[in-house]
C-alpha cells in the first residue's frame, strides 16, 4: 500500500510570517503533507501503515527535510511508530489541541487564523477518521528527540476525497 500513497503537495505556516516579534509565537510552525490513496476497502489502520512506510513520513522536523533512508520521525525513532499507537479523536478534539496549542484566547492575527482555516482546519472538517500521534515516551525519543518544545501530529483521512493529511504542529 505505501507505494500506493501519492504525495499531492505539501504546505509550511511558519509562525514569523505573522507574528513580528519571536517572543509572540516561540518559534511555531505547522507542516501539512497530503497524500492521495485509491478508493477501496482498506482500513484505516492499513492506511496509517502506508502513511508510516511512506518516504514522506521520514521527516525529523529539525530542518533535515524528508530522508528517504531515515531512522526518525519527529522526536521518535521510526521502528517504533505503528498505527497501533495513534489513538482516533474527534475533529472538535483535534481542533482544541490544535487552537490551544496556537494561543489559548485564540488571539491570533488574521492572516494565520485564515490560513490555518484553509490548510489544516477545512481539511479537519472533512475528514472521516481523525488520529493523534500521543507521547509515546522516553524510550522512543532519538538521540538528539527533544529539540522541540511540544510536538502535536494528526493524521486525517477523508475518504470521499482519497485523501490522509500529516498535520505537525510543533514548536522548537
Amino acid at each position: 500500500m505505501a507505494n500506493e500513497l501519492v504525495h499531492e503537495g505539501s504546505a509550511f505556516l511558519n509562525f514569523r510570517r505573522y507574528f513580528p516579534d519571536p517572543k509572540e509565537h516561540g518559534f511555531r510552525w505547522v507542516d501539512v503533507k497530503q497524500l492521495r490513496f485509491s478508493a477501496g476497502s482498506i482500513d484505516d489502520g492499513e492506511l496509517l501503515a502506508a502513511l508510516i512506510g511512506h518516504e514522506q513520513f521520514r521527516d525529523d522536523y529539525a530542518g533535515g527535510g524528508v530522508l528517504p533512508e531515515g531512522r526518525r520521525h519527529g522526536p521518535y525513532w521510526l521502528r517504533l511508530i505503528t498505527p497501533d499507537v495513534y489513538e482516533p479523536i474527534s475533529q472538535e478534539q483535534a481542533a482544541q489541541i490544535l487552537r490551544e496549542w496556537v494561543d489559548p484566547l485564540w488571539d491570533v492575527p488574521t492572516e494565520l487564523e485564515e490560513d490555518l482555516q484553509r490548510k489544516v482546519l477545512d481539511r479537519l472538517a472533512a475528514a472521516d477518521g481523525v488520529y493523534y500521534l500521543g507521547e509515546l515516551g522516553d524510550e522512543a525519543i532519538h538521540d538528539w528527540g527533544r529539540v522541540h518544545d511540544y510536538f502535536h501530529e494528526f493524521v486525517l483521512v477523508d475518504r470521499s476525497a482519497g485523501q490522509i493529511t500529516l498535520v505537525v504542529a510543533a514548536d522548537d
